[in-house]
């Protein structure tokens, strides 16, 4: 047998001395790159990896980094760049993606290759 969940209470909004509602906060002001219409991270990830595929020919695997910038998003995106057999042996590469604030590709480089299986080590 369950028993009842007990009633939520909702909270009264603060009030003055003179029981009115004080003065609403003025709202928030959206970062620059918001206000233009920018896109979410999702949308930005999905950008940066699609448009990435498009210029190199190769589907990307994984998009391991994503951080806003003054005009957009720059992304890490990863690409097998050779398959091999066992797939650990498998050449990888990272490429840093520049998105505007439209999500439009700008620049790209490649700043890693490394085989699938290398694992990073600390302070290394």
């Amino acid at each position: 047998m369950t028993t009842p969940e007990p009633a939520r209470r909702r909270r009264r909004p603060p009030q003055g001395d003179d029981g009115e509602q004080p003065a609403s906060r003025p709202a928030r002001k959206a970062p620059a790159s918001r206000k233009r219409g920018a896109r979410g991270a999702a949308a930005a990830m999905r950008a940066a990896a699609e448009q990435l595929e498009q210029l190199l020919g190769r589907s990307p695997e994984s998009v391991s980094s994503l951080k806003p910038a003054d005009e957009g998003w720059v992304a890490v995106v990863e690409v097998v760049e050779l398959e091999r057999v066992p797939e650990t042996t498998s050449i990888m590469g990272s490429y840093r993606v520049e998105l505007d604030a439209s999500g439009d590709l700008v620049s790209y480089e490649r700043t890693r290759r490394y085989s699938r299986g290398m694992i990073d080590r600390p302070g290394g």
